[in-house]
């Protein structure tokens, strides 16, 4: 695509959501009008922007954020995450009413459900953020509107900036965003959606061909314990680390900011995308705890 991977400019530029989220605990996901009883809580940041921004920071990376929290305390705890990772937030805007927040209820089998409220996500103004001077990535996903998505990487792609849009929450996406992107990242069930395919018979490279085909110059599925499948010039397919799982909740946000980490630093994209992958074994192992901790050093021993 239009970006040079031998550049200097290795700052990622994460515009994407921020939320508070409030992760309790329970023997299992309640039916339809059913209460079931929690064994704990725990509030974490969160927002698939916020999330990715995070994991490319704790990965090596250089990285600023866009978005927008509200004029709550759960913008103070949004903004304070922010900063001890080490990230820009300069282009974090401060707007009038509520922080977005979700509640995830969270398995003791490490599966987990949740509710999202966008709030101030939801009144991101793409006129207003810019590229750092030394950015040379943008990374989307689906929580805020997509007119700022589709503004956002019209103008990165004009500035030869590289493109990722993970296309999470599944929605539908305008072919002219999809023409724009140097990687689109989908799990199995966003893939399935994306191409009108069922879910549980997927054929994972026709439907990375598929996908392919409308628009993006790379594609990657991501399938859990069972690994991924790239497809770019030619396919890639790595397998998963068998590891213990505490929570699956936000692997893929360790996923993709640790991809973007590894790839700005010229690994190519199935090595990034392997770097990826151990990065988001060594998340779904550790204590909620311990994860902000983990580093590019133990991804890089796992891939050992």
């Amino acid at each position: 695509m239009a970006h040079d991977p031998g550049m200097t400019s290795d700052m990622i530029l994460v515009a994407g959501s921020l939320h508070l989220d409030v992760v309790v605990t329970a023997p299992h996901l309640p039916r339809l009008d059913q209460t079931v009883t929690g064994q704990g809580v725990h509030y974490a940041f969160g927002g698939k922007g916020g999330n990715q921004a995070v994991a490319a920071a704790r990965m090596g990376a250089r990285v600023s954020m866009a978005g927008a929290v509200g004029q709550d305390g759960f913008a103070e705890t949004l903004l304070a995450a922010l900063d001890a990772a080490g990230v820009d937030r300069t282009q974090v805007a401060r707007l009038p009413g509520a922080s977005g927040m979700s509640v995830a209820i969270m398995q003791a089998d490490g599966g987990y459900g949740a509710v999202i409220v966008s709030a101030a996500n939801l009144a991101i103004d793409a006129a207003t953020i810019r590229f750092p001077a030394a950015c040379g990535c943008l990374i989307l996903q689906n929580e805020v509107p997509e007119p700022v998505n589709l503004a956002l990487a019209r103008r990165a792609r004009a500035a030869g900036l590289r493109v990722i849009l993970n296309a999470a929450p599944a929605r539908p996406t305008a072919p002219a965003l999809l023409a724009l992107l140097d990687l689109l990242v989908v799990n199995r069930g966003e893939a399935a959606d994306m191409t009108g395919a069922d879910e549980a018979s997927l054929d994972i490279p026709a439907a990375a061909r598929a996908l392919r085909a409308l628009g993006p110059a790379a594609v990657i599925l991501t399938l859990g314990a069972d690994g991924l499948y790239g497809l770019a010039e030619t396919a890639f397919a790595q397998p998963g680390h068998a590891v213990r799982v505490v929570s699956t909740h936000g692997a893929g946000d360790a996923f993709i900011g640790a991809l973007a980490a590894e790839w700005m630093r010229g690994a190519t994209l199935a090595d990034a995308a392997a770097f990826g992958q151990a990065a988001a074994a060594l998340h779904v192992a550790a204590p909620l705890d311990r994860r902000a901790a983990l580093t590019a050093a133990e991804a890089r021993a796992l891939l050992r």
